[in-house]
């Protein structure tokens, strides 16, 4: 997908940087929740392309001073983080080989209701 770099197009993406950013580092979520449906609604890309895109971002260390001020504080556990990071990797490599195969309807149907499930567990939970 070609995008011509109109000062509305730059605006638009620094919104959803900043915006994916104050969520990362305040709620621990700005990826797929915010720069994938941002994506897909103002630049109409597919899911696909809003889900390699928002790895993409994902693939350097953007969330690096985030991670350094919670750490300062002692909110970080290391080794859970280290694990789960090694598992993360395996897990991602499965899921967007699954994912590339998956027909774009059913990957939008599929990502609404991982939301949807995330969100009634929040607003459930005592």
């Amino acid at each position: 997908m070609k995008t011509t770099m109109t000062l509305q197009t730059v605006l638009s993406l620094l919104i959803i940087g900043i915006l994916a950013g104050v969520l990362s580092g305040l709620v621990g979520v700005g990826g797929g929740v915010i720069m994938v449906p941002l994506m897909v609604l103002f630049f109409g890309m597919s899911q696909h392309q809003a889900q390699g895109t928002s790895l993409a971002v994902l693939a350097v260390p953007v969330t690096a001073v985030a991670v350094y001020n919670y750490y300062q504080e002692g909110h970080i556990n290391v080794k859970f983080a280290l694990i789960i990071a090694v598992f993360f990797v395996i897990g991602s490599i499965l899921g967007s080989k699954l994912a590339i195969n998956l027909d774009q309807k059913m990957l939008k149907k599929i990502f609404g209701i991982v939301l949807l499930i995330i969100a009634g567990k929040m607003l459930i939970e005592k």
